[in-house]
């Protein structure tokens, strides 16, 4: 089978790049709606979550001690996409860092206010290292943090540190029982709409063929079948994994992995549109995965798939969709779909520990972010203390807001809809204040601005902050009672004052973080690539099934995890001038991969290569991790010919170009940087002279 091959007898065509990402701060950054659904399941459980928690912590212990326990319920943003069995175990986690954050800031409040200062920073630190090396989902470090600020002011002594981690503890439960409420009803939800969304996504990965957006929508399908995999295999419990729904499942999300393979050699040989019909099979398909009556029907691909040779890409993409619509309509019959229905190979659970000492290698972004974070927050708090600001807190919330937006860009948009956020919010929170409104009334009215918020600060962080300050006013306010014009003065001043220090931390700690550890990325992908080609060239070894999903799992890891790290450097300004030429590498470098994963996920050729085509074959990918490394043109000679695999042959030499044009204008700016530091000591030079005279 000729994997990634021309239609016709003409020569290959590549198919173009797509526009790199342009991060901006402009009006529609800031006050825009980004593109998604409203999240109404997580805006009512949060809405119920409070109050519930508020409500009953007040009437048990008090009002102003029940705030913590309306902040401890805020586990119910947490983990809100993975299976129910995995849910439980990780929204525990959570309330136990939340208890943990109340009793480690109560404890340090009791001592004096720059132990507090210390304690908020340390647990803003922690929580952003444990939070992404464990793959927590948003909110992440936000909530963590504001746990810990609330309870720096709670009543009470070193005596009430036991009690206040009671009341969060009671805070937590509720949040968990509020989010596991959905398991009795609709105990695989989670799992299903993962694959569906896989599947979705494959559909615009169809629509995207033959148009600019391509690579962009090849990026998107691969996150979600990253996602789906990840989700499904946490699914697979004891006693479930053996059930004929289970297999079911897997084998759909099996055909999904197959087909975006299958649509990868096509995308690099159709420079064309597809049908529209093989976009809106998928999209049936997606409905299919949690109701098999809707599954399409397999010969409406008939009329596509006329004329067309048989083992031609196109054929083989529309039988893989025909192959999976009749997997879902009637389940596993032949030996084919019994392979596919069989156990994932890992690990239900991740490695925990191992996953928090590989975030600290120096590789990983997790260990300056972390840092960043723990510094900045640190210091905002620390510099809000020592000017006499009596919320010094809010400063260090502030900063922890605004760090999470990434970059520097992400970190300047966030700055500003945070600070326009929160003014907007205070107005609100002061006339809501005015009122001098019964408990019951704040307590509902809590619950109400927590639900509205997170139903909008998905879309847009400016929304939800005008949303969130008036509830974390609220119940501030009763915490510790404060004349409201003050508190709203303190408020605005200390949100200022975060975001000040929140945009310093991006620019001068670690800014270059994520362009440092680009031409890294792109080498683990190469290397990644290396090891795929060489197992499907060598016919010697052998390839099991096991070996072939771990392969393709690290490959697939690896090629997300790199357009990541892109899209963070590219915000990343100023160095952002010398990340934007290796866009082109970027592309070329995760075309490669999802070619080396389509080939692994198909029979090997009939050709068999020979000693000296592999070892040249391994020589040209170490030439080019090794320039790569070392950000130099790459000496990569003749290609060894790869008749099974000529697309392959094509990005490689695109991707040799693509890094010598980066090299060369690296060399520019370095050259133009030399002249204009010359011209600067020239001028400077003949200032001194003139002085002289």
């Amino acid at each position: 089978m000729n994997l990634g091959g021309s239609e016709s007898a003409r020569a290959p065509e590549r198919v173009t790049v797509g526009e790199r990402p342009r991060p901006r701060v402009d009006l529609k950054a800031v006050f825009g709606l980004e593109a998604g659904p409203w999240a109404w399941t997580t805006a009512l459980q949060a809405a119920v979550a409070m109050t519930v928690s508020f409500a009953l912590a007040s009437v048990i212990f008090g009002p102003q001690i029940g705030t913590l326990a309306a902040l401890g319920s805020m586990t119910v943003l947490y983990e809100k996409k993975t299976p129910y069995a995995y849910r439980a175990a990780a929204l525990a986690l959570v309330g136990l860092g939340f208890v943990a954050a109340v009793t480690v800031n109560s404890l340090a409040a009791s001592l004096s206010p720059w132990a507090a200062v210390a304690s908020i920073g340390l647990t803003a630190g922690i929580a952003t290292w444990v939070c992404a090396a464990w793959r927590v989902d948003k909110p992440g470090t936000m909530f963590f943090v504001l746990v810990a600020t609330i309870s720096t002011i709670a009543p009470g002594g070193l005596a009430e540190v036991p009690l206040h981690a009671l009341v969060a503890a009671l805070g937590a439960a509720v949040g968990w029982a509020v989010s596991m409420s959905g398991a009795p009803l609709r105990a695989r939800h989670p799992e299903y709409k993962a694959v569906s969304a896989a599947y979705r996504e494959l559909a615009t990965l169809l629509r995207a063929v033959g148009t600019a957006e391509l690579d962009h929508a090849q990026h998107a399908a691969s996150v979600a079948l990253a996602d789906a995999w990840r989700i499904v295999l946490l699914g697979q419990t004891r006693g479930y994994r053996t059930t004929a729904e289970a297999a079911r499942l897997r084998a759909l999300l099996r055909w999904v992995s197959d087909i975006h393979l299958a649509a990868t050699q096509v995308c690099m040989a159709r420079p064309t549109p597809l049908p529209q019909e093989a976009a809106e099979f998928a999209d049936r398909m997606a409905l299919a995965v949690a109701d098999p009556a809707g599954a399409p029907d397999p010969d409406s691909l008939d009329e596509l798939r006329r004329g067309m040779r048989p083992r031609s890409l196109e054929a083989r993409l529309y039988n893989l969709l025909s192959r999976a619509a009749q997997s879902a309509r009637r389940g596993s019959e032949d030996e084919e779909d019994s392979r596919r229905t069989a156990d994932l190979h890992d690990d239900r659970y991740p490695a925990l520990w191992s996953s928090l000492r590989s975030s600290l290698s120096g590789d990983s972004l997790i260990r300056p972010t972390a840092l960043r974070m723990w510094l900045t927050v640190t210091l905002a708090g620390a510099f809000g203390l020592s000017m006499g600001l009596d919320h010094y807190y809010w400063v260090a919330l502030t900063t922890t807001a605004v760090l999470q937006g990434g970059n520097v860009v992400l970190t300047l948009n966030r700055s500003v809809q945070r600070s326009l956020g929160t003014l907007l919010g205070v107005l609100g929170g002061v006339a809501l204040l005015g009122f001098d409104l019964p408990l019951v009334v704040v307590i509902v009215l809590a619950g109400l601005l927590q639900g509205a918020t997170q139903l909008v600060v998905g879309r847009n962080f400016f929304y939800g902050s005008v949303l969130l300050t008036p509830m974390a006013l609220m119940l501030s306010y009763t915490a510790n009672p404060y004349p409201v014009a003050e508190l709203a003065g303190s408020r605005i001043i200390d949100t200022l004052v975060g975001s000040a220090f929140g945009m310093a931390g991006a620019l001068l700690l670690w800014r270059s973080a994520s362009a440092t550890r680009l031409p890294q990325a792109i080498a683990k992908v190469l290397e990644s690539t290396r090891q795929c080609m060489m197992a499907v060239l060598d016919q010697d070894v052998e390839i099991t099934e096991e070996r072939r999903y771990r392969l393709r799992r690290d490959m697939r890891a690896a090629l997300v995890s790199l357009r990541g790290v892109y899209d963070s450097a590219i915000g990343d300004v100023p160095r952002a001038a010398s990340t934007r030429p290796l866009w082109p590498v970027v592309v070329a470098t995760q075309r490669i991969g999802y070619l080396a994963l389509a080939a692994l996920s198909q029979d090997r050729s009939p050709d068999p290569a020979g000693t000296i085509t592999l070892q040249r074959v391994d020589l040209a990918f170490h030439e080019l991790i090794s320039a790569m490394r070392e950000r130099r043109t790459p000496r990569l000679g003749a290609l060894p010919r790869l008749p099974a695999y000529p697309r392959i042959n094509m990005e490689l030499r695109a991707l040799a170009n693509a890094m010598t044009s980066a090299v060369a204008q690296d060399e520019r700016s370095a050259q133009q940087e030399a002249e204009r530091r010359a011209q600067r000591e020239r001028r400077r030079a003949q200032k001194d002279v003139d002085a002289d005279l």
